[in-house]
């Protein structure tokens, strides 16, 4: 049986949301070994629409960069990424796929 694994950045005052400026000024190596671990044991991406389009806004140009993260941003690349919406999305991110029907189903069934 597989599991779900959720994984949150999260300030120490408890909030939770996109803003590079408490993230990404503060990523270093500590928090990039907790990152790859939770992604190294991971077998897809279940992913919001929003995530997901703020993934795949960002993630292929950096591994078409070659930057440091190219590695990483290969291996989510690689990854079967599941999403879930209830609008009809454009996935142009190479493995990406939209959940069909119910919700629950779709995810016992991964």
């Amino acid at each position: 049986m597989a599991k779900v694994i959720s994984t949150l950045f999260i300030s120490a005052d408890g909030v939770a949301e996109i803003d590079p400026d408490w993230h990404f000024p503060y990523f270093d190596d500590n928090m990039g070994r907790a990152v790859g671990q939770d992604y190294d044991t991971a077998d897809v991406l279940l992913l919001g629409r929003e995530t997901y389009d703020s993934f795949a806004g960002a993630w292929p140009d950096r591994e078409t960069a070659g930057g440091d993260d190219a590695p990483f941003a290969k291996q989510l690349g690689d990854m079967r990424k599941v999403v879930v919406s209830r609008q009809p999305l454009d996935l142009a991110w190479r493995n990406s796929e939209l959940i069909d029907g119910d919700l629950v189903v779709a995810v016992t069934t991964l």
